[in-house]
């Protein structure tokens, strides 16, 4: 079937068609088969495939990523068979076969008798608003001091983690950085902060979640819930923080103490925080009573 823009007359017409051609708009119409009947110039720079070459073609075979071809072809039919199409956001394969984002409205279009026999969709390509959403987004989930995740974004993940599998979790308190901010100042303590939170990172690994909790304290979210990984993730924080910091005039000891809890699934997070932070506090208490019998 033809494309027929209402109107009156034929300049109604030809504004239609100029509009059409030179929005920047992503449009098409797509028939019930899923054939592209009407490609306009911004689609065809955006696929690299001219007019002639886009129509009868169905669409899958055109932008639609294979992974998604069943999901587009059936909402396809959907809107065919209901008379009602909904707006979509989706990947799509552009002319160099990379993806872009795309955000669609989708208006069903019906013949003389009122039947559907088509889709018009208005395309727009939000690629790179989503990218500076998502870094925004990250923004808001990251320390700025030290890189790692912040607290809302520890919490979000260990509710998460709460709320299916469980999880382990380190609280790690540096022991002596309170001298050293007093002594040197904030501009080295938030330097050796820094290099801290990189050190739980490599010996975290990529599996577990690294966050600063708040001050001079940090916590590591485990993806396993076993007491002897969490004992030995827990020995090689304190030997790699154990190490010398490099200072201002010569290098800086400021060791940590570690609690370590399993949170199970069903707990609240405030209650395995809490319990994280008691067994971090035991360790330090230990850790002093023995440093006191040192001659």
């Amino acid at each position: 079937m033809p494309w027929r823009v209402a109107g009156p007359g034929l300049p109604d017409t030809h504004l239609a068609c100029a509009f059409v051609q030179a929005v920047d708009a992503l449009l098409c119409i797509i028939d019930a088969e899923g054939r592209i009947v009407l490609a306009n110039l911004a689609l065809q720079r955006f696929t690299g495939l001219d007019r002639d070459a886009l129509l009868g073609r169905r669409f899958v075979e055109v932008w639609v990523i294979p992974g998604d071809v069943p999901y587009a072809e059936e909402a396809v039919q959907l809107a065919i068979r209901s008379g009602k199409a909904y707006p979509l956001e989706a990947d799509w394969v552009d002319a160099h076969g990379g993806f872009r984002r795309i955000t669609m409205r989708n208006t069903v279009l019906r013949d003389d008798d009122g039947q559907p026999w088509a889709i018009a969709c208005v395309g727009l390509d939000v690629t790179e608003e989503r990218a500076r959403e998502a870094r925004l987004h990250e923004k808001t989930r990251t320390d700025p001091l030290t890189g790692v995740a912040n607290r809302g974004a520890l919490f979000d993940e260990l509710g998460l983690r709460l709320s299916t599998t469980g999880c382990g979790l380190l609280f790690c308190d540096l022991d002596e950085f309170k001298r050293v901010n007093d002594q040197y100042g904030h501009g080295v303590g938030d330097r050796l902060l820094a290099e801290a939170a990189t050190r739980l990172v490599e010996v975290a690994g990529p599996e577990h979640l690294v966050a600063r909790f708040g001050g001079d304290e940090f916590v590591i979210l485990c993806s396993v819930a076993s007491e002897a990984a969490l004992a030995d993730l827990s020995q090689r924080v304190v030997a790699r923080l154990g190490m010398p910091f490099p200072g201002p005039d010569a290098p800086l000891s400021i060791g940590v103490s570690v609690g370590a809890t399993i949170g199970r699934p069903g707990e609240p997070s405030d209650d395995v925080i809490a319990r994280a932070d008691r067994a971090m506090y035991g360790a330090k208490s230990t850790e002093r009573r023995r440093a006191r019998r040192l001659p």
